[in-house]
């Protein structure tokens, strides 16, 4: 099981207190972790990435081992330690303004 934090206002959306737990078959990527993220929790979809052409939006990163992963590809493996649930995938919104 793949262990994902999400900002306080996803959280709230999903209706869900602190992480959340996805099954994750075969390569964990981003793209596999959001995709059971979103099919687990519906109302997820498109607010972390586009509906459709499935980019991360404008306001919100990722991160995992204190690595931001934000621009790596969204089919690249995950470290080890996220595949092995033994540290979380974060989606973090970012701040904007100065």
């Amino acid at each position: 099981m793949i262990r994902v934090v999400l900002p306080p206002h996803l959280r709230t959306l999903a209706r869900v207190d602190g992480e959340v737990m996805v099954d994750v078959p075969g390569t964990v990527t981003q793209m596999a972790v959001l995709d059971a993220v979103e099919a687990s929790y519906p109302m997820l979809r498109g607010t972390i990435r586009d509906r459709v052409t499935k980019k991360r939006r404008a306001l919100v990163r990722y991160f995992a081992c204190e690595e931001d992963l934000s621009h790596e590809p969204p089919d690249a493996p995950l470290p080890p330690e996220v595949a092995a649930g033994k540290e979380p995938f974060l989606v973090i919104g970012a701040m904007a303004g100065g």
